[in-house]
C-alpha cells in the first residue's frame, strides 16, 4: 500500500516533532542521558575505598562495603577474597548468593558482601584483629590487584571455621539476607 504524498509529508512532519521534542526533553534533563561511554575496569584496592563494619542484624554479621573512588565505572566480580589475620585459608564464599548480574560501580557507587564470623556449628575460633580483602577476577580463579586492609571493629571479631562471605550485592539488604 502506497501513501499519498501529502500522507507522507504529514507523518514525516509527525516523527521530526516528536524528535524534536525529545531531544529538547533530553538538553533540559527530563529524560535521563544515555550511560558513561566509559569502558569499566575490574575492581581493586587501588580504586576502591573498602570498609567493614558491625550489623544488629543478622548476629554474628559484619557488612563489607566497597566503594569506586577511580574515575571509570569498575566491576565487583564475585565475590571478594577474605583472609583474617593473614590466616592460610581463605574465607569459605557463599556460592548461594550469586546476583543475576555483575555489580557494576559507577564513580561513587558502592557494592556491598556480608560476612558470617561464627555459628553454632563452627570450630577452631579465634579473635581476629586484622582482615585482608582481594577483589577477585572475572574468571573467579584469581585475584586483580593488592589487598585492601579495612579496619575491623575495635577489639577485634570472633571468627571461627563457619566464616563465609557473600558475593558482591548492589545493595546492603541483599547482602545481609544471607
Amino acid at each position: 500500500m502506497q501513501l499519498r504524498p501529502r500522507h507522507r509529508a504529514h507523518r514525516l512532519r509527525a516523527a521530526t516533532a516528536a524528535l524534536t521534542a525529545a531531544l529538547a526533553l533530553t538538553a533540559l534533563g527530563a529524560v535521563p542521558a544515555a550511560a558513561s561511554t566509559t569502558k569499566p575496569v575490574t575492581c581493586t584496592a587501588a580504586t576502591t575505598k573498602v570498609t567493614v563494619q558491625k550489623v544488629q542484624r543478622p548476629l554474628n554479621h559484619l557488612l563489607l562495603t566497597a566503594t569506586n573512588t577511580g574515575s571509570k565505572p569498575c566491576y565487583a566480580y564475585n565475590a571478594p577474597v577474605l583472609r583474617f589475620d593473614d590466616d592460610q585459608a581463605a574465607t569459605a564464599v557463599l556460592y548461594d548468593s550469586v546476583p543475576q548480574a555483575v555489580v557494576t560501580l559507577e564513580p561513587g557507587e558502592s557494592a556491598y558482601a556480608a560476612i558470617g564470623t561464627e555459628s553454632p556449628e563452627g570450630s577452631h575460633g579465634h579473635q581476629a584483629h586484622r582482615l585482608g580483602v582481594l577483589f577477585s577476577n572475572r574468571a573467579m580463579d584469581g585475584s586483580v590487584g593488592g589487598w585492601a586492609r579495612p579496619k575491623l571493629p575495635a577489639g577485634g571479631v570472633y571468627v571461627d571455621s563457619s566464616a563465609f562471605v557473600t558475593y558482591w550485592q548492589s545493595n546492603p539488604a541483599d547482602a545481609l539476607m544471607w
